[in-house]
């Protein structure tokens, strides 16, 4: 019973873990030592974001940049993470990307990105990590997945985004499939659907252009039913609780953490 929340040891892959709420996620297993790949797009911003990281908190968190939205980015993720570890015991599908354009004018490219990002780079991931998830997976210490979707895929999105919230309910969705299918090799596949959270994708959806810095988050958490957005903490806790073993017997569930949002 003492050890319900332990990661200690544990192997983990956070995909979009150079900022954000990957970032947070990333952060907070790194504090309670695990072992962390990140993974994004931008390789100078994921190096930089992994070095800060282990330096931060004393962990190991290893860089492999890679583009989740393609076959040929994910194989090369999977070759080079094969290429250090043997076994996975977490693995985070956090990886996404919005579009924002008004109703006539939303283009074929905004809807094809964000379906390739949000939706078939989780699937696609995972089925080619399941060989390292059955590695470290047994009857007794499953491994697990943890798919990011978003409120946005419960509830009608307030932004002209209108791909985001269908990927997002997506990936909800195939976060029920999967999780059938792999309980019985020894992989317990969970969701997470976060609300408000000082991020680049929210500062921008509300007119700050992406400075976190400077967005006033302050008075954005003034419409959120627990009057602030979410922190760092909100979202690692909740991750750390989806891979250890109090998850042991929570099986396909999509968990938000929006500050009460939705149920508001």
């Amino acid at each position: 019973m003492q050890n319900l929340f332990s990661v200690k040891d544990k192997i983990v892959v956070v995909t979009g873990g150079s900022r954000g709420i990957g970032e947070m996620i990333a952060a907070g297993y790194l504090a309670n030592g695990a072992k962390v790949y990140i993974t994004s797009r931008k390789a100078e911003v994921c190096d930089a974001t992994a070095e800060r990281l282990s330096q931060t908190y004393g962990g190991e968190c290893i860089s492999i940049p890679a583009d989740m939205a393609t076959l040929q980015g994910i194989k090369a993720f999977v070759s080079a993470f094969g290429e250090k570890e043997s076994r996975l015991d977490v693995l985070v599908n956090n990886a996404g990307v919005a579009w924002g354009a008004p109703l006539e004018e939303f283009p074929e490219i905004g809807w094809d990105k964000v379906m390739d990002t949000n939706v078939k780079g989780v699937f696609f991931l995972t089925q080619k990590l399941l060989p390292y998830l059955e590695q470290s997976g047994s009857h007794d210490t499953p491994s697990h997945v943890i798919n990011v979707g978003s409120i946005d895929g419960i509830k009608t999105p307030i932004f002209d985004n209108f791909s985001y919230g269908p990927s997002k309910a997506a990936v909800h969705h195939l976060t029920r499939v999967l999780a059938a299918h792999l309980i019985k090799r020894n992989i317990i596949v969970n969701g997470i659907a976060p609300g408000p959270f000082p991020t680049y994708m929210l500062s921008a959806g509300v007119g700050a252009g992406g400075d976190t810095e400077n967005t006033d988050w302050d008075a954005l958490g003034k419409g959120n039913p627990r009057g602030r957005v979410g922190t760092p903490e909100d979202i690692a806790g909740l991750a750390i609780f989806l891979s250890s073993r109090a998850c042991g017997f929570t099986v396909g569930d999509v968990i938000t953490c929006d500050g009460g949002s939705v149920v508001s």
